[in-house]
């Protein structure tokens, strides 16, 4: 184990100082993702209103506000950035380098990506989720803060983020074929965003939809830690959340590593 730190903690520390080395661009990024959080905020008390009603397939307002900034908390921690670093790589051609060094190619990869995870822990999802427990306490009179539920999530979001991670190499493996995955990868993030409940909670899909994706692998990544966070989830529910996590996290580490047995057959370089 500590021969593994040695090894890969260097890749970990180059991360986050390229990560802190754009600090204010994180600022900004921040602000413009809580003022979308407000945005999405008045726009269900509009629906709220509108449905003449106090709650609405299991969630009233103060759940909805709950749900959309821990979403985005959630969306935070468990980001992965393994894709767009394979095909900047493949396009500058430094590929060669990290090839050529005697490391593991997917363990050098996530060494540096929890970076990001890592930094934003700190700097976006503790302060909203300290904002998020105090507006509940607010509204509830009381404290609302549960350490099971929370513990729970922590766990839940730590399979997402590998989950997510394992997507990305995956998907990232694509630009040993295509080189540049820009288009694409902004066509990802759309729909992953909503595959993922992200923008909408599943609960409030059509049941036959809402049954369907929360069978993929998509719900695992935001729906899942945040139903779980809170406690809309049962001792059963949970239990099954938990297996399809682990089911799908196992299934794309092993389709990662077929596919990257394919992929380094085609690899081809823009520059180096």
């Amino acid at each position: 184990m500590n021969k593994l730190l040695r090894q890969y903690w260097p890749f970990t520390v180059a991360g986050v100082q390229s990560t802190l080395m754009y600090s204010v661009n994180i600022l900004f990024f921040s602000l413009s993702e809580v003022l979308y959080c407000f945005v999405m905020f008045y726009l269900w008390q509009a629906v709220f209103a509108a449905s003449g009603g106090d709650s609405f397939m299991g969630f009233d307002m103060n759940d909805m506000v709950v749900y959309l900034f821990m979403s985005n908390a959630t969306a935070y921690l468990t980001a992965s950035a393994a894709d767009e670093m394979i095909a900047d790589e493949i396009k500058d051609g430094s590929i060669s380098m990290r090839l050529l060094k005697p490391v593991n190619f997917t363990a050098s990869i996530l060494s540096m990506d929890l970076a990001g995870p890592m930094v934003m822990f700190f700097v976006v999802f503790l302060p909203m989720t300290a904002g998020v427990e105090i507006y509940r306490g607010v509204q509830c009179g009381c404290v609302m803060f549960d350490p099971l539920h929370f513990s729970l999530y922590l766990v839940s979001a730590l399979i997402a983020y590998l989950l997510s991670f394992y997507q990305n190499m995956c998907f990232g493996f694509l630009a040993f074929y295509v080189t540049n995955l820009w288009g694409m990868g902004i066509l990802k993030k759309i729909l992953l965003k909503f595959l993922s409940g992200a923008v909408i909670p599943l609960a409030f899909m059509p049941p036959v939809l809402r049954e369907v994706l929360r069978l993929l692998p998509f719900s695992s990544l935001s729906y899942t830690p945040v139903m779980l966070y809170m406690g809309k989830l049962s001792l059963q529910e949970s239990l099954i959340s938990f297996g399809l996590q682990a089911f799908w996290l196992v299934a794309f580490i092993l389709f990662c590593r077929l596919i990257w047995k394919c992929a380094i057959r085609r690899l081809s370089v823009q520059g180096g």
